[in-house]
């Protein structure tokens, strides 16, 4: 009995490794061009309109990225269905967009009205830079690797086949 808690937790640690390495993959993809595009290409925008945007654009791209790397490479999914894999991950995915982008906006709204950072030097693309950090850092741990260890890349056989008819064309008479 303790020897398969033993191989039990062995196979959580390295699935949590993986997991990590696509993660930090997706997010490396995300957080560069969340910031080329903060930094250079929406500096017209308003404060909130511009960290939002430039995070929900990074985080597509990173999610892209990271539900590739997830399927084949950290939960070894390639016996599930795809398009039930495609619809569990877009709904973790989107709750992990508005918890990644709601939330990097009002921590970058909150530290940018804080004199001190203000006084230390820091500019608001730093402080854009430490909040996307920090949040992404957050959701990716207790939400995206806790939700797709447990419900994304497992089959769950009536989700599945409700999510493969939705998105299945209608058969043709």
């Amino acid at each position: 009995m303790k020897l398969s808690r033993v191989v039990h937790s062995d196979n959580l640690i390295a699935t949590f490794l993986r997991s990590t390495v696509a993660s930090q993959i997706a997010s490396w993809v995300d957080f560069g061009a969340s910031m080329l595009l903060y930094a250079f290409i929406f500096q017209a925008l308003g404060e909130d309109m511009r960290a939002w945007l430039s995070t929900a654009i990074g985080a597509t791209l990173g999610g892209i990225i990271n539900c590739i790397i997830n399927y084949k490479f950290t939960f070894h999914a390639s016996g599930q269905s795809v398009k039930a894999v495609m619809v569990k991950y877009a709904l973790v995915w989107l709750g992990s967009l508005l918890l990644n982008s709601y939330g990097t906006t009002y921590l970058t709204r909150l530290l940018i009205a804080w004199p001190l950072l203000a006084h230390w030097g820091l500019n608001a693309d730093a402080i854009y830079g430490a909040s996307k950090l920090l949040v992404s850092l957050l959701v990716s741990w207790f939400w995206n690797f806790l939700l797709q260890r447990k419900f994304v890349y497992r089959p769950c056989p009536k989700f599945d086949r409700l999510a493969i008819r939705l998105f299945s064309r209608p058969n043709k008479r």
